[in-house]
């Protein structure tokens, strides 16, 4: 379930590395074929509007635009009287003035934007995974609670419940032992804030769903939680904390589609995910 933590800018700040590196460490190459041929072939690729929907509904576009044209009314007048350089040195100025502008008096987005916000950049970024065999249910509740289950996304490499959160860029993250001297006792802080709550809420949520899976299929259904961030920069490519994997929200796809190789039991099936997929839909009723 999304929550937010500190104060949000205006902007939304880069986290983590980029979808757009040439391999992540176990990703199948495009070339390579699933042993399991019932999976869709790697070599898919991304629908282009898939692409243009996320560019539109990227929160920053008002503000770019908005940018572009305060640089150009300030860019002609000067052009045609002083000549493109000093032009195009003023115009620079203006967007540098109107940044630091907008970053001190933009007003503060509502908590109920960013929590949506959130989930529609991890919907866009599960595309990523699409082709690699997984499939995805969005806002579904927990029966019997008010907790939300942002994501639950199914595929080879397993059932995942992903939480979508939206920070402040400003502060950092970062992780301290709290003690046990284990991974699993160390926790995350958002700047003087700790996580060690949001993520227990995390593993909470991914075991209600195992729960509820398990029951209406009969067998064991494990589902491990996922965390992923928006705003600030995550110093790592995946961290396994409380036993939920926490990553930036950019890493999505390059997440998943290396998990294929990490499940110790072997890649689900088409038939056992197609089965995990139907009761999910029946079990985690809408928003």
């Amino acid at each position: 379930m999304n929550r937010e933590t500190g104060t949000e800018s205006g902007g939304i700040g880069t986290a983590g590395p980029s979808d757009d590196d040439d391999h992540w460490p176990g990703d199948p190459r495009p070339d390579e074929s699933w042993p399991d041929e019932s999976w869709p072939q790697a070599q898919a690729a991304i629908p282009p509007r898939a692409v243009v929907a996320g560019l539109a509904a990227d929160p920053r576009l008002p503000v770019w635009i908005r940018r572009g044209v305060i640089s150009a009314i300030v860019f002609l007048p000067v052009y045609f009287w002083h000549g493109w350089r000093l032009a195009l040195s003023v115009a620079a100025l203006a967007a540098i003035v109107d940044t630091l502008y907008q970053a001190k008096t933009m007003a503060l987005i509502p908590a109920a934007a960013r929590v949506s916000s959130a989930q529609r950049r991890t919907r866009r970024r599960l595309l990523l995974a699409r082709p690699f065999g997984y499939l995805a249910i969005h806002t579904r509740t927990i029966p019997g609670t008010a907790s939300v289950l942002d994501h639950l996304v199914i595929g080879p490499g397993g059932v995942y419940a992903v939480d979508s959160e939206r920070w402040d860029r400003r502060l950092p993250v970062r992780t301290l032992a709290s003690g046990k001297g284990t991974t699993t006792g160390q926790v995350m802080y958002h700047g003087p804030f700790s996580q060690k709550d949001r993520l227990n809420h995390a593993g909470w949520e991914a075991a209600q769903a195992s729960r509820l899976l398990s029951q209406a299929l009969g067998r064991d259904v494990p589902v491990k939680p996922v965390m992923v961030i928006y705003g600030p920069t995550v110093p790592w490519a995946v961290a396994s904390l409380r036993g939920v994997d926490v990553l930036a929200g950019r890493s999505i796809g390059k997440y998943f589609r290396s998990r294929k190789r990490a499940r110790k039991t072997g890649p689900l099936s088409w038939e056992e995910a197609g089965e995990i997929f139907a009761a999910a839909q029946q079990v985690l009723p809408y928003l």
